[in-house]
């Protein structure tokens, strides 16, 4: 794995000095109240409100700084991964990339692999509008590939959710405070390598899905002339409740185990309310979403690399786990889970 993280920005200053000018009332009492519980700390922002407020920028402003900003990040990322994996950019048989929060073409899949030295018989995926549960699909989109071609592969998750910072509002709008008090930016790239003996590393074991389409309109991204707009209904815990424990469930059984069998957990943090919800259905012990809580707390919801950052701080505990379960949702409304096995 290797992580790429713009400037940090913690949460208290980004309210005082932006966003409690950015409401005004009753709208700011109530937004002041949501950063204070939203369980962030820091966040990484590539554009940082408190020096450069992008609110007010065209669609096309914004993706032109995207190019700017997230080539680098995700070449940082790329390279700390294929430096740990002692691998060479000319070896990645398959280059995925996930985003949602900005597109251009030719995009980071091939300015990436063009910068980095691919080779031209590399294959490119991009994976799109997925939002926060991405790089688990990718991870399956990839891993069949390993494991089809017995090549390595390569997965780049990379998103900027600071370009999409909206206008000021004349009334409440809670989602979009609650978006603008959780998300932060990151890069989180990820080698996956073909199986062999001797070989240290987690093994993907399987790869679930449920999606409930009877709630598409809970989650929504919707590209504006004003940038990219998220729309997140309250009612996004209620779901999960009466998915998580089944799939769960499911998704163990068939490998002849159960929620106890499980060491370490990497459940995406789409805020505070999103973790309890999971916690109590699965009957988690508080130690098992310490590290979920702990890059929500850091680094906010990055949307797509964020179970990525999860995975990355389990597996550098002095005892990794030996079986990780990383559970993420998203748009659908979906939801996501990986089994993974420490070889």
């Amino acid at each position: 794995m290797g992580v790429a993280l713009p400037p940090s920005a913690d949460q208290d200053e980004l309210w005082s000095g932006y966003f409690a000018a950015h409401y005004q009332g009753r709208t700011a009492a109530v937004a002041e109240r949501i950063f204070a519980n939203s369980g962030v700390r820091t966040r990484q922002a590539a554009v940082n409100p408190l020096t450069e407020d992008v609110s007010g920028w065209s669609t096309e402003q914004r993706m032109r700084r995207y190019q700017e900003e997230a080539l680098p990040l995700g070449k940082e990322a790329v390279e700390r991964a294929l430096t740990s994996s002692g691998l060479d950019a000319a070896d990645v048989g398959l280059f995925a990339v996930c985003s949602c929060t900005g597109y251009a073409t030719p995009g980071l899949d091939i300015l990436l692999a063009r910068d980095l030295g691919m080779s031209p018989r590399t294959q490119r995926l991009f994976i799109g509008h997925m939002g926060c549960y991405a790089a688990l699909p990718g991870i399956g989109a990839v891993s069949d590939y390993v494991t089809a071609r017995d090549r390595p592969a390569l997965l780049l998750c990379a998103e900027l959710t600071s370009l999409h910072i909206q206008p000021p509002a004349a009334r409440l709008e809670t989602q979009q405070v609650v978006c603008h008090a959780l998300f932060g930016d990151a890069a989180v790239a990820v080698v996956l390598r073909p199986e062999e003996q001797n070989q240290r590393g987690y093994a993907v074991r399987e790869v679930a899905a449920v999606t409930d389409p009877t709630t598409a309109d809970h989650m929504s991204w919707q590209v504006t002339d004003l940038g990219f707009r998220m729309g997140l209904s309250n009612r996004v815990p209620q779901v999960l409740a009466r998915h998580v424990r089944p799939m769960v469930d499911d998704l163990l059984a068939g490998h002849g185990l159960t929620v106890a069998d499980v060491d370490g957990w990497a459940v995406h943090p789409g805020g505070p309310r999103i973790l309890d919800t999971v916690q109590r259905h699965l009957e988690l012990p508080d130690s098992a979403m310490a590290a979920s809580r702990d890059v929500l707390a850091t680094y906010g919801n990055c949307s797509s690399p964020t179970v990525l950052l999860i995975l990355d701080a389990l597996r550098r505990r002095p005892e990794p786990p030996r079986r990780v379960l990383a559970l993420a949702f998203g748009p659908g409304l979906t939801l996501y889970a990986v089994l993974l096995e420490l070889s």
